[in-house]
């Protein structure tokens, strides 16, 4: 297998030749593992992971540290020895904290990297298999149709309609042609109509191909080894955390300064006043807040994998958390996507079936007895590129698959129907016509199979197979099977149609002239869970819109039965035009329609607009090849996993592993809560942060001691700042989440009400420190150090308390989302215990100048760090009052 060679210069068997690979039988198992030894994985030079080294280097260049070490600095100048260690013992501590705190978020993110893999169906050992596509090898042969992105380069074999989008790789926006012809050698790539590309993606059409180059050795491996790898953008709520930090790290700079040089003015010594100033500078700059927040982002997205819901993107998340319209595809989503063939209506009557057979007129019928029903059966199974097997996973589509099994209960197996008559050539299903045709050799003659929707199909049908007999179709005929099929429509039947004829010619038009051999009614129940979920968007102020492909009486019926709309009024796709084409009833009709049928991809984009000019976040399901621009156009576009093909899910923001509509839903409510935690993270670390400023500011304008000491402030920024935040950030559910209605997307994650809470639960929490402080110096008669420490265990504990002013204004006082977040009780438990500890352990009180509160002590740290908690659930209990 010489690797320079020019495969598209050579034929398609001299390819598959020098290859050594039959295009009937594929590779065998012995030659794949050979071959993967001596090729490796088809995959792509990944970038390296950041290294635990580098994380922690990276903690020693924020701002934070420059401040600690000028700290550093001027306590040995002014000869604080110990207090220059313990500062310098902070910088490491910090740099630990925030070590572990971001490489938590990367290998978080590393691994969602890893959740998604692309598959390629391929032919081993003479069977359809699918797998992992860094799997493959040279040699391998490789099945593609419509949707699918090459997963390796590829000569082709055989190609039917064959379109590609190669802009990935050579910029043209066109999707270019394909055949299977040889080419001269000075062909430049973009010109190599014969070959398929890694990274490509197929636009219509099919084709059999074998592996040529897998890995750094294909065309898209060579190229993006010369590529650096781009740095990561940070999502839209990062950047807003972020932006939000920087202006808050200016005001405190400026605050401390403001306090130290009140401070100074008012007598207290310089020393203690610099001091004071950078290390409240430390503990009141936020800088942590991007990085809890992609903890958080990345964390609920792995529990939304978890839950069947894979995210492509962080900056989704947060989009999900404000969907207000939902615009879904019926099968598969809605449904169960286990399609069965239930009844089949043929010229000699209606029979019906189930997995034990055919019944016409309540009884048994064999298809060999029935000419016209064997024959509209064996055109299934012809014009068919799904696959079952005993033992192994179906590979197809499920309406496919669903006549693949019903002309297996008629003997009509695949293989068997394939070898007696081999196929020549494949007009692949086109989602414009809506049909699908094949062409079969069948003695001297060709049969063309055809199926497709029933009025695309009648259409071109100039004849009908009556009694085994061919005749012209009337039109009271033609009449009475759109009846038929208006009917089987209206029982909430799937219904194609089936038509086949004979000619001497390949070349001839597929559709033309085609004899009609009946209509195919496939059942396709709702999925159990599927009205709960949308009720449950109902009460969540989200709307959901049902879009098909299917006729309007179908899809009425399953609308009304899942509890999209109880009297529904069905508007086809042909009133869906460009919004600004649409008048202003047009316009509002189709906003208040909740049912669409029979939509074209083009169709959906200009439904997405519609309700995007009406300032809707718009979320869209889809699964074909035409469904990307949609996906890409949609707020947030959503792929299906399991049935989707490779091309929507890149185009996709989120993939859903099981189809199911209710992992839409669990995901939005994720979403909300994964929002809400950073809301709550931030306001928490906010007010923590002012009441300190205003705490030490208040002390600063008169002539009392400091109420907290620089190493105390140090000691509490990595104590209560950190862990109760975190805490905050990961918390699991909020049952009323879904109760709300969708955030608006421009809104601020810090509102001006937010503010106000903020500012009102600093001015609590300082009072308390203050007055803990003023009872100890003024009515218990304390030593100075003593009050100081019982000022600063006031100050932790009312922070650590303060958790609990969190939880949404009307959940229970004593069961919400705070009470019930286990990592909340732990962050306590463990600063409790730190605290505790700085107490007893002498030389850590000594560094911290703290002194044994006593029984008194505790008494007043006790109930003064409770009062700020009291007081913000009197502010609770009279706001849920004024909005009853």
């Amino acid at each position: 297998m010489p690797e320079d060679l020019k495969y598209w210069t050579i034929s398609a068997e001299k390819c598959l030749s020098t290859l050594g690979v039959s295009k009937e039988s594929g590779l065998f198992n012995a030659e794949v593992l050979r071959r993967q030894k001596k090729y490796g994985k088809n995959k792509l030079k990944e970038p390296k992971p950041k290294s635990g080294w580098f994380i922690l280097f990276e903690q020693f260049k924020s701002l934070i540290v420059v401040l600690l070490g000028i700290a550093v600095t001027l306590s040995f100048l002014f000869h604080e020895y110990v207090e220059g260690w313990a500062i310098f013992v902070v910088i490491f501590i910090n740099a630990l904290i925030g070590f572990f705190t971001e490489i938590r978020a990367v290998r978080s993110m590393e691994a969602l990297r890893k959740l998604e893999q692309v598959d390629a169906r391929i032919l081993r050992n003479g069977d359809d298999y699918t797998v992992a596509a860094q799997e493959l090898v040279p040699g391998d042969i490789v099945l593609l149709e419509g949707g699918d992105i090459v997963p390796a380069d590829i000569r082709l074999v055989e190609a039917s309609k064959l379109q590609v989008d190669e802009s990935p790789l050579t910029g043209e926006s066109l999707p270019v042609e394909k055949d299977i012809k040889p080419l001269a050698e000075s062909t430049p790539l973009a010109e190599r109509i014969n070959m398929l590309y890694k990274g490509t993606a197929i636009t219509r059409g099919s084709a059999i191909g074998v592996v040529v180059a897998t890995g750094a050795l294909t065309e898209l491996g060579i190229i993006s080894a010369l590529v650096e790898e781009a740095e990561e953008e940070m999502t839209p709520l990062e950047k807003r955390l972020d932006q939000l930090g920087q202006k808050l790290i200016w005001l405190t700079l400026v605050l401390t300064a403001i306090i130290a040089v009140l401070g100074i003015f008012r007598g207290k010594e310089i020393f203690l006043m610099i001091e004071t100033a950078i290390a409240l500078a430390v503990a009141a700059i936020p800088e942590g807040l991007p990085i809890v927040a992609t903890i958080a982002l990345a964390r609920g997205m792995l529990r939304m994998a978890k839950k069947n819901a894979l995210i492509r993107q962080l900056s989704s998340v947060e989009t999900l958390g404000a969907t207000n319209v939902i615009c879904t595809d019926k099968t598969g989503t809605l449904t169960e996507n286990r399609m069965s063939v239930s009844q089949v209506i043929i010229s000699g009557g209606s029979i019906f079936a189930d997995k034990h057979g055919f019944l016409l007129n309540e009884k048994k019928v064999e298809p060999q007895s029935n000419p016209n029903l064997e024959e509209l059966l064996r055109a299934c199974v012809l014009c068919n590129n799904a696959s079952i097997a005993e033992g192994y996973k179906n590979i197809g589509d499920p309406l496919e698959i669903a006549l693949l099994a019903a002309g297996s209960l008629a003997g009509l197996g695949k293989k068997e129907l394939q070898a007696k008559y081999p196929r020549i050539r494949e007009d692949a299903f086109d989602s414009e016509s809506k049909m699908m045709a094949t062409f079969h050799q069948d003695g001297k003659q060709i049969y063309v199979a055809a199926k497709g929707a029933p009025e695309s199909i009648l259409k071109h049908c100039s004849q009908i197979k009556s009694d085994g007999k061919v005749k012209a179709m009337t039109s009271q005929e033609r009449e009475y099977w759109c009846k038929k099929n208006e009917k089987m429509a209206e029982d909430g039947l799937r219904v194609i149609a089936v038509a086949g004829k004979k000619t001497n010619s390949e070349n001839e038009k597929s559709y033309e002239n085609q004899i009609f051999l009946g209509l195919v009614g496939l059942m396709d129940p709702p999925r159990a869970d599927v009205r709960d979920a949308i009720d449950k968007c109902h009460d969540a102020g989200i709307r959901v819109i049902m879009i098909t492909g299917d006729q309007a009486v179908t899809a009425a019926k399953i609308g009304k039965s899942v509890g999209i709309d109880d009297d529904p009024i069905v508007l086809p796709g042909s009133v869906l035009f460009p919004v600004e084409e649409l008048s202003a009833e047009e316009k509002q009709k189709i906003i208040d329609t909740s049912i669409f049928a029979r939509v074209s991809p083009k169709q959906k984009l200009d439904l997405i607009s519609i309700h995007q000019s009406n300032n809707s976040i718009v979320a869209m399901t889809g699964d074909g090849v035409n469904d990307a621009p949609a996906l890409k156009k949609a707020d947030i576009g959503i792929a299906m996993g399991m049935r989707g093909t490779q091309v929507a899910r890149e185009a996709s923001n989120m993939v859903l592993k099981d189809d199911a509509f209710s992992t839409i839903v669990a995901a939005i409510e994720q979403g909300r809560v994964i929002f809400k935690n950073i809301r709550k993270f931030v306001v928490f670390l906010l007010s923590c942060n002012l009441c300190e400023i205003l705490t030490i500011a208040t002390a600063s304008m008169v002539n009392g001691p400091m109420p907290i000491l620089p190493l105390q402030i140090l000691f509490l920024n990595l104590v209560t700042d950190i862990f109760p935040a975190l805490a905050l950030g990961v918390g699991r559910e909020d049952k009323n989440v879904m109760n709300d209605k969708p955030r608006d997307p421009q809104e601020p994650i810090v509102t001006g009400i937010l503010w106000w809470k903020i500012s009102l639960y600093s001015v609590f929490i300082s009072a308390a420190v203050l007055g803990a402080l003023a009872i100890s110096l003024g009515i218990f008669k304390m030593e100075t150090e003593k009050a100081v420490t019982i000022s600063f265990l006031t100050l932790a504990f009312a922070q650590l308390w303060h958790v609990f002013n969190m939880s949404e204004t009307g959940s229970p006082y004593f069961r919400n989302e705070i009470t019930q977040n286990p990592w909340i009780w732990g962050a306590l438990v463990l600063c409790t215990l730190l605290l505790i500890g700085a107490t007893l352990i002498t030389p850590l009180a000594s560094i911290l100048h703290i002194s044994a509160p006593g029984t008194d002590g505790w008494i007043i740290v006790v109930g003064m760090s409770l009062a700020p908690l009291l007081l913000g659930q009197i502010v609770k209990m009279v706001n849920r009052f004024r909005a009853a």
